[in-house]
């Protein structure tokens, strides 16, 4: 089972327009069309949901690293050599 929080559910039929050379080589590898579209969405989903949690947490990320590089390790004295 996947861990995304994309849950799952029915499936849909979608129209989706893809490149000839690109099905006949999918086909011929016998990849699923559907489960293959599919992961894709999910990594590009999961991609874009991340890049988009860092421009809106930039600022704090930020200070955190400013704070860290002026501070230091908070947790440092546990750390095993």
């Amino acid at each position: 089972m996947k861990h995304d929080s994309i849950p799952s559910s029915k499936r849909r039929p979608v129209n989706v327009s893809v490149d000839t050379g690109i099905v006949a080589a999918a086909r011929e590898a016998g990849l699923n069309l559907s489960r293959v579209t599919e992961d894709a969405l999910r990594v590009a989903i999961k991609v874009e949901r991340e890049r988009r949690w860092k421009e809106e947490n930039r600022e704090a990320i930020g200070a955190f690293r400013e704070w860290y590089e002026r501070e230091g390790d908070p947790l440092a004295h546990l750390r095993v050599r």
